[in-house]
């Protein structure tokens, strides 16, 4: 069985539950440390065996703006009986300014964030459904308001229009029916 072969077979069995748990953002997640953990039985099973290796990135960026230092993750799968290996990168950004953390905290969260969508780009982890990529970081959300035609908001979202305003504007602070956002789309061409 090739590389190729035996990747594809962990890709295809491989699960990492979400043990971990964000109060903050109230959500589970996965980390770095748990996808290592849940490909052990396959290093026996298939006869491989999983590296991650990390550097700083210093030629990501050219120009006089200094950008935050990078660090980029390097996940391999290697094949012992050929000594092949397949691998992918993540690169991420280190926030020195995030509060509360000291400059070790900072390279180590980064470090870690690396180390998880490197993995999960080498054994395809679909985390969309990950609540990392949709927190909001405590801060309610909350569904904008409706605009349809006959009501006192939407005479003033055509005023604004006539006044020079714009409909994105209004897109951004209200959700259109169709009616309105057809007549304020030909309101807005009148105004042009």
């Amino acid at each position: 069985m090739t590389i190729h072969e035996k990747l594809s077979k962990i890709q295809k069995e491989f699960k990492a539950k979400k043990t971990r748990y964000n109060s903050f953002g109230k959500y589970q997640f996965r980390s770095a440390e748990d996808i290592l953990e849940a490909l052990k039985p396959f290093n026996e099973k298939y006869n491989v065996y999983f590296t991650i290796s990390e550097r700083i990135v210093t030629d990501f960026f050219s120009g006089e703006i200094k950008p935050p230092p990078m660090i980029k993750s390097i996940a391999k799968i290697h094949d012992a009986e050929n000594g092949m290996s397949i691998k992918c990168t993540a690169i991420v950004g280190v926030d020195l300014n995030q509060k509360g953390m000291q400059v070790p905290q900072q390279f180590g969260s980064a470090s870690s964030y690396g180390k998880k969508y490197a993995l999960g780009n080498l054994l395809l982890i679909d985390d969309t459904a990950d609540a990392d990529a949709t927190n909001t970081h405590g801060k309610e959300v909350k569904a904008k308001p409706t605009l349809d035609i006959n009501t006192e908001a939407f005479t003033k979202a055509k005023q604004y229009i006539q006044s020079g305003g714009t409909l994105k504007a209004i897109n951004q602070k209200y959700k259109l029916t169709q009616k309105a956002l057809a007549e304020l789309k030909k309101l807005e061409l009148t105004e042009v």
